[in-house]
């Protein structure tokens, strides 16, 4: 696994994640529109190896992964006309827009055969670290008040619940959570964030984080 920027050409795998991970959302996230916009930075987990296949018919045939299945038959199916060619494929993404002193996470998710093997973890442990060569001095967030699994992961990052927002989902009207971390220059919120990385890293092995090689752009 390694971390870099979002490009142009990522688009649509990125859409095809958001449409899996949010199937109710609308309007949908415009990621050109975004790429575009100087307030917000959009990163990826890729990998160059081939895609982990699902176990056995069951998984074939669920109807939960039935697209994400398509979607993976689409880039690395059977062909005709010869082998297919490694391609760097995405696993998760993630969206902040930083304001002044804040970052705010606008998305995150992982693609479904990617879940619940630290894609989520990587994702953050970037934003965090892509906040603070910003400058930012909080990260906030919503999240549904249904969604315990993403509320547990970001308290493990520091998030405390700071209230909700009635209504603010708009398929369902469903309450959002919000969530704000501290100071995350502190050195307890370093100190957090590397424990974290190391525990990860011991889980599911060492990523590469090519943002800081990148250019990233100034707000």
């Amino acid at each position: 696994m390694y971390v870099r920027l979002m490009r142009r050409d990522d688009v649509d795998q990125v859409a095809q994640i958001d449409r899996e991970a949010f199937p109710t959302e609308w309007p949908p996230t415009n990621f050109t529109r975004e790429l575009d916009n100087r307030l917000a930075y959009y990163i990826t987990v890729c990998e160059d190896s081939p895609p982990v296949s699902p176990p056995g018919p069951k998984a074939a045939s669920d109807n939960r992964h039935g697209g994400a299945l398509e979607w993976f038959r689409n880039l690395f199916g059977d062909r005709k006309d010869g082998p297919v060619e490694p391609q760097e494929h995405i696993l998760g993404y993630a969206g902040m827009w930083i304001l002044a002193d804040e970052a705010h996470i606008m998305s995150i998710a992982s693609h479904p055969l990617y879940r619940h093997k630290g894609v989520g973890e990587v994702l953050l442990v970037a934003l965090f670290d892509l906040a603070q060569r910003h400058k930012a001095r909080i990260l906030t967030l919503e999240v549904r008040v249904s969604n315990t699994i993403a509320q547990n992961l970001y308290l493990k990052f520091g998030f405390k619940n700071m209230g909700v927002r009635k209504g603010y989902y708009l398929d369902n009207r469903e309450d959002a959570i919000i969530m704000s971390t501290d100071y995350i220059g502190s050195a307890e919120s370093r100190d957090r964030l590397r424990q974290l990385k190391e525990a990860r890293e011991s889980k599911w092995g060492r990523t590469r984080f090519e943002i800081e090689k990148q250019n990233v752009k100034l707000a």
